[in-house]
């Protein structure tokens, strides 16, 4: 991994929320629930980019929420594409079809949220034809970029455990390059949840005990016909890393074992910028402090106090660290294009 360095002087990925809202109403995701409009304006941004270009940021990840609900997102993926720095799209997909000129203009990759086949993805969703939609927004991609990478993120829970193999059906039916699965965040704030969910609705989306074995049987089974995808890597992670990904992850949230340690450098070479400007040291962590309040980034990310957390940061023991089902650890010689 990149060396943990304090103060930060290098950051190659910047996570940023464009929009406050999502287009779909995930049985796994409160964002959905956000009622105000906010956007990040292109001025903002405009003044942004001078010290993003000093701190060495090489990709912008526009996350959400849906990207795309922005009223110009593409005001503010010309600048940065301009600059040289690389631009990775996390959509619903429901809007690809809509933006795909621009998409295939500014975009260096897509991630697509894909929930399993048609009939789960549809209901996890919860909006009208989401698959639909979907596979009509990444036929219209492919028309307008043939080359462009276009990946799926598949969140394991509940509603979907039993059907990895028919996703990865799925994942190939839509023309996908990749697709990744990890297990459905529960624990935190993120995701429009200030105080956490309560024990009986995570339980509502997590596995249950009886759960367990019926995964554990999905995922040999998942390892034994699709064989060919984990060796070319259109499934992302190894077959062992889902069973640490899900398998130890549900259990242990159930107290059968331990969580997987996560070796993470997140806070160290990336950050997260919210619509309000509130900065994160990742998804999942509180909050640092704020790039409107604070005048720049760097004054956030190297303030006395970011600086202390960070130094008394053990990402083996930190209690959100150890549940944590989106870590990165980015080493110098990956391509700075966040693993799916």
């Amino acid at each position: 991994m990149l060396a943990r360095t304090d103060p930060v002087a290098e950051l190659p990925i910047v996570i940023l929320y464009p929009h406050s809202r999502c287009n779909c109403r995930c049985v796994m995701c409160d964002i959905w629930q956000v009622t105000t409009k906010r956007e990040i304006a292109a001025g903002d941004l405009g003044r942004w980019l001078p010290e993003w270009r000093r701190l060495g940021v090489r990709r912008v990840v526009l996350s959400g929420g849906e990207p795309l609900m922005h009223s110009a997102w593409w005001e503010l993926c010309g600048p940065l594409h301009d600059a040289g720095i690389g631009v990775t799209l996390l959509s619903t997909g429901l809007l690809l079809k809509r933006h795909a000129g621009n998409i295939a203009r500014f975009c260096d990759d897509v991630v697509v949220s894909l929930d399993g086949p048609r009939d789960v993805h549809n209901r996890i969703r919860n909006v009208p034809r989401a698959y639909q939609k979907l596979a009509e927004g990444v036929a219209a991609l492919r028309a307008a970029a043939p080359e462009i990478r276009i990946s799926g993120r598949c969140t394991v829970q509940r509603a979907n455990y039993g059907s990895l193999r028919a996703t990865v059906l799925a994942a190939r039916d839509l023309g996908l390059d990749r697709i990744s699965f990890l297990a459905v965040d529960v624990s935190s704030e993120a995701f429009n949840r200030p105080g956490g969910w309560p024990a009986g609705r995570a339980g509502e989306v997590a596995l249950g005990r009886d759960d367990l074995p019926l995964l554990a049987d999905e995922l040999a089974a998942l390892e034994r016909e699709r064989a060919a995808d984990f060796a070319s890597g259109f499934i992302a992670e190894s077959p062992a890393k889902l069973r640490r990904r899900l398998h130890q992850y549900f259990a242990a949230l159930l107290g059968q074992g331990d969580f997987s340690p996560n070796d993470c450098n997140a806070p160290w070479v990336s950050t997260v910028i919210e619509t309000d400007g509130t900065v994160r040291p990742c998804f999942f962590q509180p909050p640092l402090g704020n790039v409107h309040r604070a005048g720049s980034l760097e004054a956030v990310l190297n303030s006395p106090e970011a600086l202390r957390w960070r130094r008394g940061l053990d990402t083996h023991r930190d209690a959100i660290c150890r549940k944590c089902v989106c870590s990165l650890a980015l080493r110098a010689q990956d391509e700075v294009v966040p693993a799916v």
